[in-house]
């Protein structure tokens, strides 16, 4: 007698939800951000804090996978409580969602360790969203703050374009063993960006990893990859979000 086997447990369940805590000092934003995260199927949240003071706490004591860090707050502001989280937790990713979109702030924050920065008048969709995407260790920026980092990463090429290149200090020893090793010299680090790494500069400030700017641009992924070197190169960058704090840094 044939019989149909039932599904294991370990197999119908479904992946672990994204664990979400809550920084802000309005209850009212608290209430709303929880109800409408612990709403989608795969976030929950497991913690709420009033001020920093508390959210260091929580996420110490809960760990999350993603803060909502609100960024003026009483006892400790959400600057200082991203910088404390980020190096004591390096697996949990902080995610503003503030109603200030100022230069300063953005700076301060990205330096502090934020993967995204979202302002309060986003939509539901895209809350969740960068939620999603933070967690996947992803950055993203609200459109407002992208187009204020793409503008200051054109005077920063454009700076960069213009800057003489540095004289090097003649090495004999080093140019004969160089020669003799057939080697040639490093490419200049100053020149400007091409067209095509000024494309996937705007990809990596909307928040694309390689395998997505591959896809945008019809490249091969190590090419994408080979790109996106050679822009921390030229800007003196290296990680996605210190290219991030170059161009805000005024």
């Amino acid at each position: 007698m044939s019989t149909t086997a039932e599904p294991s447990s370990s197999a119908a369940q479904a992946a672990p939800k994204i664990r979400v805590l809550i920084a802000d000092d309005q209850a009212l934003i608290r209430r709303g951000m929880a109800m409408l995260l612990d709403a989608a199927p795969d976030i929950e949240v497991v913690g709420q804090a009033a001020d920093g003071v508390e959210a260091v706490e929580l996420a110490r004591r809960a760990r999350p996978d993603v803060v909502l860090m609100d960024l003026h707050m009483p006892r400790k502001g959400g600057v200082l409580a991203t910088r404390e989280i980020s190096a004591a937790l390096p697996h949990t990713r902080v995610m503003v969602l503030t109603t200030f979109d100022r230069d300063d702030l953005v700076f301060d924050a990205v330096r502090a360790g934020a993967q995204a920065y979202l302002l309060k008048d986003a939509s539901e969709e895209e809350v969740l969203d960068t939620v999603r995407a933070v967690h996947r260790g992803e950055s993203r920026l609200t459109p407002q703050i992208a187009r204020k980092v793409m503008d200051q990463f054109r005077l920063l090429a454009d700076r960069v374009a213009q800057e003489p290149a540095p004289v090097p200090v003649p090495d004999a020893r080093a140019d004969a063993q160089a020669a003799a090793a057939g080697q040639q010299a490093q490419p200049d680090a100053t020149k400007p960006l091409t067209e095509r790494e000024a494309a996937v500069l705007e990809l990596i400030a909307k928040g694309y990893g390689n395998r997505q700017i591959a896809t945008a641009l019809n490249l091969a992924e190590g090419t994408a990859k080979n790109h996106v070197s050679r822009i921390m190169q030229k800007l003196h960058a290296n990680t996605r979000t210190e290219l991030a704090v170059l161009v805000l840094k005024k």
